[in-house]
């Protein structure tokens, strides 16, 4: 569950201050400064995921600046990835200097000085950032010195994939139990070394087991752009990828569900969300199925009552009737 925090219930002269104490509390000593601190707005959230933490930050316009002194006095010696999700930032470490704006990703070494300022009329910065030992990443300090405080896009290759995974832990992540979390966590490390690896051209010197989770992780993320496609099955996905059929299931095997068992889940997971909705404008059962690549009614039909117990015309019944009852329900308090 997220441990969150917010500006709202403080009194507004007191807020830029409070929240100052929060970020030294709970992420590191640092100096924050803002042009405007009486109209300053700042959340905050952290969730636990074994060996790291990821924390969510929306807030107004600041400057944190990170001197020798501050780190003497407290270093969590960690290395922390930010993906920006709205707005914009300057950071500046180790001889390195980068703007990075929404969908971007940036690393910095809380060990190191920085200097990181928000522009003051770029409005409010959001982002989502992992927070991890500096020993979990298996790349040498020295080559990940070079990627500090450099911009990393966000829309391509692996940092896609993270950027992806990033955005889905900050709107599900708080639903999952410590096991869960725990895996998602060692997943995140994964994705973030890859990731990282890629910009410094040493992808392959990763431990296989790490090219494993990513690999992994790149053919969900392609399943999921491509649940539509009644062309989707394991030899296709194999085939995209450069593996061989045997390679795909070695890849997944011992994991919680193969290539197959994923496609029918989250195909009938898509059909299911749009089935709750009825009434007039709503499309047929069959144009539903159909959108998201099943071959046929009976097959869909067929997939739809295994899973559900119902089969989906009646579970769109079902579903209209609680619909009413919670209306009728709810008009009568």
């Amino acid at each position: 569950m997220w441990s969150a925090v917010s500006s709202g219930a403080v009194p507004a002269r007191e807020r830029f201050d409070w929240y100052a104490d929060v970020i030294s509390r709970e992420v590191m000593p640092a100096a924050l400064s803002s042009e405007r601190p009486a109209d300053f707005r700042g959340e905050a959230a952290v969730l636990d995921m074994g060996e790291l933490r990821v924390a969510r930050f929306e807030l107004s316009p600041l400057r944190s600046r990170r001197t020798p002194a501050m780190i003497r006095r407290g270093d969590p010696e960690q290395y922390q990835l930010a993906l920006v999700r709205r707005g914009a930032t300057s950071m500046s470490q180790h001889r390195h200097t980068c703007t990075v704006g929404a969908g971007d990703l940036m690393l910095w070494d809380t060990s190191r000085p920085s200097d990181n300022e928000m522009p003051a009329g770029g409005g409010p910065v959001r982002a989502t950032i992992l927070m991890f030992p500096r020993t979990v990443l298996p790349l040498r300090a020295q080559r990940l010195d070079t990627l500090l405080a450099r911009r990393i896009p966000g829309d391509r290759g692996i940092s896609a994939v993270l950027a992806s995974f990033m955005t889905a832990l900050e709107r599900h992540g708080g639903d999952c139990g410590p096991e869960e979390l725990g895996r998602l966590g060692a997943s995140a490390v994964s994705l973030a070394a890859a990731c990282l690896a890629q910009h410094l051209d040493c992808g392959d010197r990763l431990p296989a087991e790490v090219r494993a989770q990513v690999l992994r992780q790149r053919i969900h993320a392609f399943i999921e752009h491509n649940l539509g496609d009644p062309e989707l099955t394991p030899a296709a996905v194999a085939t995209r990828h450069n593996i061989s059929l045997r390679s795909l299931h070695q890849l997944f095997h011992g994991q919680a569900e193969g290539v197959h068992a994923r496609i029918r889940r989250r195909r009938l997971e898509q059909c299911r969300a749009e089935l709750v909705r009825s009434g007039p404008g709503a499309d047929p059962v069959q144009t539903i199925a159909t959108r998201w690549g099943f071959s046929g009614p009976a097959v869909f039909s067929r997939s739809f009552r295994a899973s559900y117990g119902v089969s989906p015309t009646e579970f769109r019944t079902l579903s209209a009737d609680a619909y009413d009852e919670h209306v009728n329900r709810a008009g009568k308090e």
